[in-house]
């Protein structure tokens, strides 16, 4: 079975590297042409203006990178939630690499763990390279965790400012394009895309229901409906930005009291979970024929999942219970 998998592995990465090559060969096949015949302009600086004067305005994605891997994600309706994810992380991944990388450790992983793990545990290389397989959807999910929190951190500051910028007399599209210049990133990237999508000739209800589409948080969400409304129905839109940064602010500070109230709970699931892991790890170092059992014989396997199911639903009754929503 190892000998299979090294042969799988050796092949498979021998396939993608030759993709690699071919395709970046097939990209530079005419970059060493010397000459054109009528400017005598080197065909490396012709491409390059026929590239320029024909770029798109808007990038799109390439759909030759990973074909069968973004077909099989399309078909299980998987793609565009990758590409979501993805895109509110702040990362420039395409969602084919993602999946690559995914599938590459989840092999990896399961190559080692099998060579590694005694006869009786092999079993357990699957559950080790299906957490090496998820590693990368977790370092995606912490980014677009980090990145939000940081959105958010800027968010009522951003609301004073166009509050201020508009009492100073310019209109709202150009406080959209001012907040880019004021702030820092995620912040100043996404009203940044919304200022040029909007100039671009979008409808600003568009542009911002689509910045709340791309930052899903609950204070983005009252921010564009309530321009949203005062566009239909009138009224002072600085004065309706400076509460509306009052009360986030506010939802904070009653976050903060929650989290604080609330953190023995954290702290009580977290080591009601944790138990267990370290006693089985102590009892697999100080006596591992006990734990055989568990291995070998089909009432212990039963045993087994039944546990760690049982902890899982444990940890997450914990988890919503001491986790509310402000």
């Amino acid at each position: 079975m190892a000998g299979f998998l090294l042969i799988f592995l050796l092949v498979w990465g021998g396939i993608l590297g030759a993709w690699l090559l071919l395709a970046r060969s097939a990209r530079t096949a005419g970059a060493d042409k010397i000459a054109s015949r009528v400017l005598g302009v080197p065909e490396k600086k012709k491409k390059a203006r026929s590239q320029s004067a024909h770029a798109p305005l808007i990038s799109v994605e390439d759909h030759t990178t990973g074909k069968w891997v973004l077909r099989l994600m399309r078909r299980f309706q998987l793609h565009d939630r990758l590409q979501r994810l993805i895109e509110q992380a702040g990362l420039k991944w395409k969602v084919a690499r993602l999946v690559h990388l995914c599938l590459a450790l989840f092999l990896a992983a399961f190559w080692l763990g099998w060579l590694l793990l005694p006869g009786h545990y092999r079993a357990a290389a699957f559950l080790l390279g299906a957490a090496a397989g998820c590693l990368p959807l977790l370092y995606v999910a912490s980014k677009r965790r980090a990145r939000l929190r940081k959105f958010e951190e800027q968010f009522p500051d951003s609301l004073e400012f166009m509050a201020r910028s508009m009492r100073a007399g310019h209109a709202f599209s150009v406080s959209l394009e001012m907040l880019h210049r004021e702030f820092q990133e995620p912040l100043a990237g996404e009203f940044r895309r919304a200022f040029e999508e909007h100039n671009l000739g979008m409808p600003l209800d568009v542009a911002l229901q689509k910045l709340g589409q791309r930052v899903p948080s609950l204070d983005v969400h009252f921010f564009v409906s309530a321009v949203l409304l005062q566009k239909r129905t009138g009224g002072n839109l600085a004065e309706i930005l400076d509460k509306l940064a009052y009360v986030i602010r506010e939802r904070f500070k009653l976050r903060g009291k929650i989290r604080a109230i609330s953190a023995h709970g954290r702290m009580t699931g977290l080591a009601l979970t944790m138990i267990p892991i370290g006693v089985a790890a102590m009892m697999f170092v100080v006596n591992p024929e006990y734990l055989t059992f568990f291995v070998k014989e089909e009432v212990g396997n039963l045993m087994l999942l039944g546990a760690i199911v049982l902890q899982i639903i444990g940890y997450m009754i914990i988890r919503k219970i001491v986790n509310i929503e402000v």
